[in-house]
């Protein structure tokens, strides 16, 4: 299962290079589907058939453009993204998402609030009927972590220290040098409701609820290519028109 979701992975990031234009600014998402993204888009760079700039939504992701030629932007007041290409956990039929399993939900909410077209790339795991199965990422002060853990505890998050792969004796810490809470709330019946009262607890830097930033999502089924739009029904993407 884990080799057929791997090529599901690089056929939707393939397939995403349809999106591309030469003088776009990008927002470089990361995860594995993302990685292997920022790849090809490198060898296009590299082959003079593409010129981009982008923003990268971790310090991984970030590395790896650069080694693969790819020219980097910083943050900067009006400047808008044309296109914003990341993965997702969890995606249900509305394009609401979980994301932050690979720790960077922060820069990655950024980045999409900052793109005026942002793009999830997905394999046929991650399309769910309702998000919940996927602990739920909060990003946490340190200072504020004992709190905040109790707060989940209270809203029923079952909250878990997320560790360092290698260590579970150490915390995992994001780019930010924050902490996660992984929080286990099952199937969430109004993720809308849930991210609110998240938002008023002091100490959360930021979860992992994307409520309404995706504009179309690409899910591979297979070597089938499926492109969702928010509640409509899923398109073969030879019958939708990618960006003009």
């Amino acid at each position: 299962m884990g080799d057929s979701h791997d090529a599901e992975k690089r056929v939707v990031a393939e397939a995403a290079l349809r999106w591309v234009r030469t003088g776009m600014r990008l927002g470089l998402g990361s995860g594995s589907t993302s990685h292997c993204f920022i790849e090809l888009l490198g060898e296009r760079v590299q082959r003079g058939e593409l010129r981009v700039e982008g923003i990268a939504t971790s310090q991984s992701s970030e590395d790896l453009a650069r080694q693969s030629g790819i020219t980097l932007i910083t943050p900067r007041r009006g400047l808008l993204l044309d296109l914003d290409i990341d993965g997702a956990d969890e995606i249900a039929p509305d394009l609401s998402l979980i994301k932050g399993g690979g720790g960077a939900l922060f820069r990655e909410k950024v980045v999409a609030r900052a793109s005026e077209y942002f793009l999830v790339l997905a394999d046929s795991s991650k399309q769910v009927p309702h998000l919940g199965a996927f602990p739920l990422p909060v990003e946490v002060v340190p200072f504020a972590l004992p709190w905040v853990t109790d707060e989940m505890s209270k809203i029923g998050g079952n909250p878990v220290l997320r560790t360092k792969p290698d260590s579970a004796a150490q915390p995992y810490l994001t780019d930010q040098q924050n902490y996660i809470l992984d929080c286990k709330f099952g199937v969430i019946e109004s993720p809308a409701d849930l991210a609110s009262r998240l938002e008023k607890i002091p100490g959360i830097v930021e979860h992992g609820l994307f409520l309404g930033y995706a504009t179309a999502a690409l899910i591979a089924h297979g070597s089938d290519l499926l492109v969702l739009r928010p509640n409509r029904a899923a398109e073969p993407i030879a019958k939708f028109q990618a960006l003009p």
